[in-house]
């Protein structure tokens, strides 16, 4: 996204999606104008562009204002506008001399002038001109004119709420937390810097970090005790927050204050900047009998945190907006009686929908009768892992898809790291816990293990399995990292780049279509990681074993499908001669092993690979097009080993994913 302060030193605009309005807060009715734009964008080929005002402005117009506050800072608004999926922002200097252009000026000599657009995207309340004269009517009367179509967003409602920026001030204004989050559609969120205080609360036991907020107008809850997360170089961390004056401490200022205390964290955070989500309200401040009170009452106040913050999960979200754990079933009711409850249990906050493939058995029958609250959509036959879920996502409407094996045991806020990850960082596309063993929880598990890798050659491997050795989880990989594909067990994706990059290939069936989806995405520039503070347990080959002939079918001709489709021409032409002859040699070893049925399916599968020429190579076009249209940075790959896994794992003995060396980390 580009930024543009100077009206002066803005690029030459032609047919643009604009909108214009302070945006302050970046809310779900914002965000439905922004999706607008970027619909209307997609379909006439203009670039997004956003029109805001720096500063606000209400503070020109009402300087006898002293009560107004924002909800976010410039900093925090751009960031938003930017996961939006913005193209330019051009922060409007506002000042008295542009408030009182008269409103044909302001569309003749500003909008068109400047910009140019096609579209023209306003909010159902947005004024503008001299004595805010210029309405939608306005606008649309010049629109023969110049060009221009105008559309108008009528207010969104959650609940029986219409959601403005005026509404979402008034509910923390009034510590009513869960209802601007909701508001929102995210946690509202404070930033500060840490400076030193009196060091009181380390002297109770429970240290606290004193912020100074950087932003003069950010709108501050009341005073009383919250329910957060932080977010520092040391990660996410759950939360106390307190503002107030201090009431029960002696020889103090009555200068407000807002403390945070990282629950069961030690260490340095002074000069540290922290974003510190308010989740929800706990209590009011008040006055207690002396310190040893006060530590009691911190206590019981970390206990009601902590159950609380397990309660809330993410944030409280219209359903519209709530993520989706979509669970594809096969003649599984037994995995579902197993596991299904657990995901039930902690995944607060999320639509869970189950897809049935057609079942023989009686799934969707006990499915409706035991757990009326899932979802069930029936698909009325078996097309397999890849096709099912494109014909399911299609009709699940949520901004965030949980593919998620019948056979995954979840455990307590496992989607919350995840969630707030994408959530911050709006280049990553696709993301997985880590996933361990259910019958050893100790090890990681085949499917994904800590992130998945592939090498040179195209085999694929993980953080913590090579092959068929399963390293045990000793916290080695528990930083977040990197990786090239993500595993389809527990596969957490945006769902707009789900659909734009075509979803699943249906012809792999199962096996490899995530590494596919997952190259795509990166050559786009988009990122895909591994976060290990979320757990999940997972049985494994629950529906074939992973030496079944035909896993070994798809694995060898669907990786076979996805280096035509992805890998750079050039490399293609000495790549697959190469894959045969290795391929062959894994053919030896199954012979070896007496697995005879095995060496006709990887057989079977190249012969499969050389029948599909020809519609590989139209996929491979088309995905072109789809990684150009949609790039957003230079698509160097992550996760790469820059040798062969086969070499390093047969002739040199490397079992574990960390003795693999410098290489491991390389892009190609």
């Amino acid at each position: 996204m580009q930024i543009h302060k100077s009206l002066d030193a803005l690029p030459v605009f032609e047919r643009t999606v604009l909108t214009i309005g302070a945006f302050d807060g970046v809310h779900l009715g914002h965000r439905m104008i922004l999706d607008k734009v970027s619909e209307l964008a997609r379909d006439c080929g203009g670039a997004r562009v956003v029109l805001t005002f720096e500063p606000h402005p209400r503070t020109l117009l009402r300087p006898g204002d002293d009560g107004f506050r924002l909800l976010t800072s410039t900093a925090e608004k751009l960031e938003l506008l930017a996961d939006a999926g913005v193209d330019h922002v051009v922060l409007v200097p506002f000042s008295a001399v542009f408030a009182q252009q008269p409103p044909e000026d302001y569309v003749d000599l500003f909008l068109v002038r400047h910009f140019h657009p096609c579209h023209i995207v306003i909010g159902y309340d947005h004024r503008f001109g001299r004595d805010r004269s210029g309405d939608i009517g306005f606008l649309r009367a010049r629109a023969p004119k110049h060009g221009y179509e105008v559309l108008e967003i009528q207010a969104r409602k959650s609940g029986d709420v219409a959601i403005s920026s005026t509404k979402i001030r008034r509910a923390i204004a009034s510590a009513d937390i869960s209802l601007a989050n909701r508001l929102l559609g995210r946690p509202y969120a404070i930033i500060g810097t840490v400076h030193r205080g009196r060091g009181i609360g380390r002297t109770l036991g429970f240290p606290t970090a004193n912020l100074a907020v950087d932003e003069p107008l950010k709108l501050i809850p009341p005073p009383g005790i919250y329910a957060a997360r932080a977010h520092g170089s040391f990660g996410v961390r759950e939360a106390m927050l307190y503002i107030g004056d201090r009431p029960t401490i002696a020889d103090t200022d009555s200068k407000m204050t807002i403390e945070v205390n990282l629950i069961d964290f030690e260490g340095d955070l002074y000069g540290q900047t922290l974003r510190v989500e308010v989740i929800d309200y706990i209590r009011a401040d008040r006055k207690l009998d002396g310190l040893e009170a006060l530590t009691a009452q911190i206590q019981r106040d970390k206990t009601a945190i902590a159950q609380r913050l397990r309660q809330t999960g993410s944030v409280s979200l219209p359903a519209d907006q709530r993520p989706a754990v979509v669970i594809l079933n096969y003649n599984t009711r037994g995995h579902l009686e197993q596991f299904l409850p657990s995901v039930v249990q902690h995944s607060p906050g999320a639509r869970i929908v189950v897809a049935d493939n057609g079942s023989p058995d009686d799934s969707v029958e006990w499915l409706r009768r035991e757990h009326p609250g899932v979802e069930v959509l029936e698909l009325g036959a078996n097309s397999g892992f890849a096709q099912g879920y494109n014909e399911a996502l299609h009709r699940v409407m949520a901004p965030i898809y949980v593919v998620l094996n019948s056979d995954v045991a979840v455990t307590p806020g496992w989607m919350d790291p995840i969630l707030r990850a994408m959530a911050a960082d709006p280049t990553i596309a696709v993301a997985q816990p880590k996933i361990l063993t259910w019958s050893e929880p100790s090890r990681f598990e085949h499917a994904g293990a800590a992130g998945g890798w592939i090498d040179r050659l195209g085999y694929p491997f993980c953080r913590g399995r090579i092959f068929t050795h399963l390293e045990r989880d000793s916290g080695q990989y528990d930083v977040p990292q990197r990786c090239f594909w993500a595993a389809g067990a527990a596969f957490f994706i945006r769902a707009d780049l789900y659909h734009a990059f075509g979803g699943f290939d249906g012809r792999y069936f199962a096996h490899n279509e995530e590494i596919d989806l997952c190259w795509r995405l990166q050559r786009a520039g988009y990122s895909i990681w591994c976060i290990p503070q979320s757990v999940v347990y997972h049985l494994g080959g629950g529906t074939l074993d992973y030496n079944h002939p035909k896993k070994v079918f798809l694995n060898f001709r669907n990786s076979l499908f996805s280096l035509l489709k992805n890998e750079r021409a050039l490399k293609l032409l000495w790549l697959i001669p190469a894959r045969l002859v290795l391929d062959g040699i894994a053919a030896l070893r199954f012979l070896f092993k007496g697995q005879l049925r095995s060496i006709w399916s990887i057989l079977t599968a190249h012969g499969s690979f050389y029948a599909h020429l020809g519609y590989l190579l139209r996929q491979r076009r088309a995905a072109a097009g789809v990684v150009a249209r949609s790039r957003i940075g230079s698509g160097h790959l992550s996760g790469v080993y820059p040798g062969s896994i086969v070499w390093a794992y047969y002739a040199r003995g490397i079992k574990r994913f960390s003795d693999l060396g410098a290489g491991v980390g390389t892009p190609e």
